[in-house]
């Protein structure tokens, strides 16, 4: 990691309004990352990590946190994280160049190259999904290991279109909520996501200010990714037919239902008292939203895989309509040495319980297919 120098000039023009209003979106974060506060083994050091692409919205956080923290006159704290997927040929290039551009900045800089499972072949979500665990877990990774908060350049729109996916596949109040602005992990990683209420158009006016080149990802205008077709086609629709301000709204809606969401997860969590057998009798009174709370996250605290809404139904007839219904096979990683076990959930007189069993033919419809997501 190489330190800029911290007594650089502006390297924005004079008027820039573009830049300003991505200045204020991140002046709050990266002036407590600046802090004269304590240092905990969540901030190890002042400053900040942020996830550079290459693209436009990545270029715009990056150069907005380097010309608040030069304010500060800690120019040096902004580390760049570039993360090179190998998927496309030219990468390492478009990676190098990125970094040199956050170092052109004042920024620190470093690119981290990860293997994508299976290559990203194929079509539709899988290799994007991949792609972006991968990148998320470096990402996250390198924001640990320095100690400081991670900004992500996700912004207004891809908040609707996340919202607008969520919808087309019958989400719940969880996925609807979008990506969470402001999250701290169990690890002490705080991951922000400042610009979500910026305009994708807002990022590239900046680097038409700055004078930046921003990389346009081919996969960004790749109509075999659900994403892109909502993005090219399915939001400008919804525009032309229902009136402007779609992508505003969905948004808009993300941030009720979080808060809603929220609200619901709380009370789920005081209802869960035990991560053991469950009291039928405490939790089917309770209200609906609450109750498949409960029975989702008790499941996954013991040992499930995250549970499909499949899945959830099954455990809540398990619960209120029990008569002639066996038990509820439950996703579950394979143990070792044991290829065919998997996780069942059964009533145990008036309690729920899980356990672990042999594959078998399904004893009742309570039973959910698997779920190809």
């Amino acid at each position: 990691m190489t330190d800029a120098p911290s007594d650089r000039r502006p390297f924005w023009p004079r008027r820039s309004p573009a830049f300003l209003r991505a200045r204020r979106a991140v002046r709050g974060v990266v002036g407590e990352s600046l802090d004269d506060g304590p240092r905990t083994y969540q901030r190890r050091a002042p400053g900040v990590v942020v996830g550079l692409s290459g693209g436009a919205d990545s270029l715009a956080l990056t150069a907005a946190c380097v010309a608040e923290a030069m304010a500060a006159g800690e120019c040096a704290a902004v580390h760049a994280v570039v993360v090179d997927h190998g998927l496309q040929e030219g990468s390492a290039a478009v990676a190098e160049k990125a970094a040199a551009t956050a170092r052109g900045l004042g920024a620190t800089a470093e690119i981290i190259r990860v293997d994508v499972p299976g290559g990203g072949d194929g079509a539709g979500e899988g290799p994007e999904a991949a792609a972006r665990t991968v990148r998320h877990a470096a990402l996250h990774g390198a924001a640990l290991r320095l100690g400081r908060p991670l900004l992500l350049a996700h912004t207004l729109d891809d908040q609707a279109e996340t919202v607008l996916l969520g919808l087309a596949r019958g989400a719940g109040t969880t996925a609807l909520s979008g990506m969470d602005p402001d999250r701290t992990w169990d690890d002490g990683v705080r991951v922000v996501r400042p610009l979500l209420g910026l305009r994708r158009a807002d990022t590239e006016a900046v680097c038409d200010e700055l004078g930046l080149e921003p990389w346009h990802d081919p996969h960004n205008a790749d109509p075999r990714f659900a994403r892109v077709r909502a993005r090219a086609t399915a939001l400008p629709m919804l525009e032309e037919l229902l009136g402007p301000g779609i992508a505003e709204n969905l948004a808009r809606t993300a941030d009720l239902l979080r808060a809603d969401a929220r609200a619901l997860d709380a009370l789920a969590d005081d209802a869960l008292r035990t991560a053991d057998e469950l009291d039928v009798g405490d939790v089917v009174t309770l209200p609906d939203a609450v109750r498949t709370r409960v029975l989702k996250k008790w499941a996954e605290a013991n040992g499930s895989a995250p549970l499909t809404a499949a899945h959830v139904t099954a455990l809540d007839k398990l619960v209120g309509d029990h008569r002639g219904r066996g038990p509820v096979a439950l996703p579950s990683a394979e143990t070792p040495g044991h290829p065919g076990s998997r996780l069942v959930a059964h009533r145990k007189g008036g309690t729920l319980a899980v356990s672990r069993g042999l594959i078998a033919p399904p004893r009742s419809r309570s039973e959910p297919r698997s779920d190809p997501e």
